[in-house]
């Protein structure tokens, strides 16, 4: 019916400039009168003659339109300040059948009130049969505002929550922003601590829509560093309350004026990024910003937004913290703030990896000190700390950014070379660690003196995995303690090694033939140890335990056969005979009197990858008389992380089958904050490396309030193991860790003294 872009904007006539209708004449002779309906309503009215293609607006719609009242004599006059891309959209609703309701919702922007959405309705009424269209025009800005809000909290949540880093997530927000609301340019800017102590804000992430129009902005924005409190990024952190620019051109205050006009940029918006702490002090992450060619007044939607977009993305940057410090926690050593043991060996096997498929070699350097014992008994512990974190320093200077330094334990560290080095530059470096060491160590008015010993291995000529790779840099490190403290050595099969090799391949086939023969023979036997509540009056679990006992009576420990099984795959086997008989002493268990009573299994790597799992543990139970919620399938955090496409679809089968999950081991760093959201467990396990610093160990302490905090709030059954002290009892206690497991309450016990428990059981 109508082609708008075939017409030129005509400005709005007066009565009687042009023919009209009679009927519209009366019309546009009462609109002069202001209409109590529409301003009590907030609406409009308009009329179209559908054979001269003019509009009449009601002094309501000539408001929410931002045009003048009266006759118009083109659809481009009257929806003059419709955003270009909406055009069609009215075009598309004017052309259809008369008779047919119209109903159209479009956008349109001004310098004042920013964007708003109106909805144009047709009504019915006589004037049709003159050719005369009619209906109302209703602004919808609040309800899309609300919409918007709802989209915005799904979408941001979808970008903030998920796998993201903080940047990609942060930009993704910007972006969503700047695309649906109408804004040309976004950023987020954070603190950064420079050179004097001087805290300034960066700008760390940043969003164009305009194909680098505004480059010249972004550059001066990315390399300005704005003090706290100046201009309108460090006035909005500081006060943590939103502010304009509302006018460029003569707001001097604004840092990043002259780049802005240059661009064309006319107005902007900023917010703060912030949360409160538990412990009710407000943290600043940051501050948003957007900006547009537009003078976008307050009546913009970006306020009623600003609230919402600043708590998901404060939220985000909580958890990426609260992560990023349990990570820390789990890998760097505390008292030397290297990298602890654990986190080293994984470094080492990713370096293993890395080089067997790129086909280099590395160097890992085990390093003891010398003397360190008589320092801490002649001068107490504070002094060999002394030591042991200066020298932790020299080691960290020494090697920069070419490795990676670790403290093992005790006085005991190691270097890995992360960059491909020759055996010339591991000597060199093994003598400038021989050098860090007969440094004097100052502690007070003293000077403490020690030595080292080094011993070096090299990949892969000494080791295909970082136990070989540790064991053998060990054994190079002894044989320079053996000629005399303060030396190197590079590990050598000149001392035995494959005599020492072949000896450990005999042994590993002869225990394999005596696996076979001890599951023929019914030689293993099964342990339990309970799992109590804090005030070890109930016992509410029981961990099976699997013994080795040769014909001879010799006990085998688990530690020395169940490697060389998960070798062999006799695990699958072992496996079995271990869940059969813990799921029949459960039954004489439960006939006895312990009704609720559950039993938790150790599952190893070939058992929980295989997807026929959940049914043989249902045929299993169902023999037993047993209910699937009665058994527990504890895995180990690495197992879970090695193989998640695999085991993470047999976990949702076994948990729909009723069966429970525990994650043993937890904290040992495998595992992500965002993996661990979406395992279908039902309980964590603190690992005892982290009981056993009970109550002394800051870190450690820090850890497990970490942890039992985590699985509250996730509503995860969380378990202390390795509990063995009435310190260790009392600080879990405090901190509300409500399972216990360890020596302190009771130690592994068979079958038949179980059944002492039966009066606790209540």
């Amino acid at each position: 019916m109508y082609d708008c872009s075939t017409l030129s904007i005509v400005p709005p006539c007066l009565p009687g400039e042009t023919t009209l209708k009679p009927a519209l004449k009366l019309l546009l002779s009462r609109l002069s009168q202001p209409d109590d309906a529409e301003q009590a309503a907030s609406f409009g009215r308009w009329w179209f003659d559908m054979q001269s293609k003019q509009w009449i607006v009601s002094m309501g719609a000539a408001e929410l339109l931002d045009v003048d009242m009266g006759l118009h004599h083109s659809l481009a006059s009257t929806f003059a300040q419709v955003i270009h891309d909406d055009v069609a959209l009215l075009t598309s609703a004017l052309a259809t059948d008369p008779t047919l309701p119209i109903k159209c919702e479009f956008r349109i922007i001004n310098e004042t009130a920013g964007l708003r959405w109106l909805r144009l309705i047709s009504v019915p009424q006589q004037l049709l049969k003159q050719g005369v269209l009619a209906g109302v025009l209703v602004d919808i800005t609040a309800t899309k505002h609300a919409a918007l809000r709802e989209r915005f909290s799904f979408e941001s949540t979808q970008f903030l929550v998920g796998s993201y880093s903080l940047g990609e997530a942060i930009t993704k927000v910007i972006r969503l922003v700047c695309e649906t609301l109408g804004w040309e340019w976004g950023a987020y800017w954070s603190l950064e601590q420079e050179q004097m102590g001087a805290n300034k804000l960066i700008c760390r992430y940043y969003w164009d829509s305009t194909n680098d129009k505004l480059a010249p902005f972004t550059q001066n924005s990315l390399t300005t560093h704005i003090p706290t409190g100046a201009g309108l990024v460090g006035s909005v952190w500081s006060t943590a309350r939103p502010n304009w620019v509302e006018d460029m051109v003569n707001d001097h205050s604004f840092l990043r004026r002259k780049s802005a006009l240059a661009c064309g940029l006319k107005s902007g918006y900023a917010f703060p990024v912030s949360y409160v702490t538990a412990d009710g002090r407000r943290h600043s992450p940051g501050v948003m910003e957007f900006f547009s060619c537009l003078s976008r007044q307050k009546e913009a939607q970006l306020p009623n937004l600003s609230a919402t977009i600043g708590t998901l993305v404060a939220q985000t940057v909580q958890r990426l913290e609260q992560q990023a410090h349990i990570r820390q926690l789990a890998q760097i050593d505390d008292l030397t703030s290297l990298t602890n043991r654990n986190h080293f060996h994984q470094l080492l096997d990713a370096a293993c990896l890395n080089a067997s498929v790129s086909n280099t070699n590395f160097g890992v350097l085990f390093v003891d000190l010398d003397r360190f014992k008589p320092i801490n008994d002649a001068f107490g512990h504070e002094a060999g700390n002394v030591v042991l974190r200066e020298f932790a320093q020299r080691l960290r200077k020494i090697t920069a950014d070419n490795g990676e330094v670790g403290r093992l334990g005790g006085d005991e560290f190691a270097i890995l070379m992360t960059k491909k080095v020759s055996i010339a530059q591991l000597k060199v470096l093994a003598e400038r660690v021989l050098q860090a060491a007969n440094q004097p160590f100052s502690f007070g008015d003293r000077e403490l003196s020690v030595s080292a010993s080094v011993g070096i291995s090299v990949f892969p000529e000494h080791g295909w995995t970082s136990a070989e790779l540790m064991r053998t840099a060990d054994a190079a490190m002894y044989r320079s303690k053996k000629n005399g403290r303060n030396a190197l050595s590079f590990f050598s099969d000149d001392n035995g090694e494959n005599q020492e090799k072949q000896s450990s391949l005999v042994k590993q086939l002869t225990m394999e033939t005596e696996l076979h023969r001890a599951l023929v023979n019914n030689e293993f036997f099964l342990e339990y140890q309970p799992v109590f509540d804090s005030a070890g009056t109930r016992m509410v679990a029981i961990e099976a335990l699997i013994r080795w006992r040769r014909a001879n009576g010799d006990i085998v420990l688990p530690d020395i056969f169940i490697p060389i099984a998960e070798q062999s795959r006799l695990i699958m086997q072992i496996g079995r005979w271990v869940v059969k008989q813990a799921c029949k002493d459960l039954a004489l268990l439960q006939q006895a009197g312990f009704d609720d009573l559950q039993v938790n299994i150790n599952m190893a790597v070939p058992e929980f990858v295989s997807p026929s799992l959940p049914e043989e543990l249902m045929v299993i139970i169902e023999a037993c008389g047993l209910a699937s919620h009665h058994l527990c399938l504890e895995l180990t955090e690495g197992l879970v992380m090695k193989q998640p496409e695999k085991v993470i679809p047999v976990m949702r089968t076994l948990r729909q089958y009723g069966f429970k999950i525990s994650l043993d081991d937890f904290g040992m760093g495998h595992s992500s904050l965002s993996r661990l959201k979406t395992l279908p467990i039902s309980s964590l396990k603190i690992d005892r490396s982290f009981t056993k610093g009970l109550p002394e160990d800051r870190g450690d302490c820090a850890i497990v309030r970490t942890i039992l905090d985590l699985g509250r709030h996730m509503h995860f059954t969380v378990v202390a193991e390795g509990v063995e002290t009435d310190a260790q009892l009392v600080f879990l206690r405090q901190f509300g860790c409500t399972l216990i497991q360890g020596f302190v309450i009771s130690r592994p016990k068979p079958l038949q003294e179980l059944l002492a428990y039966l009066p606790l059981k209540t």
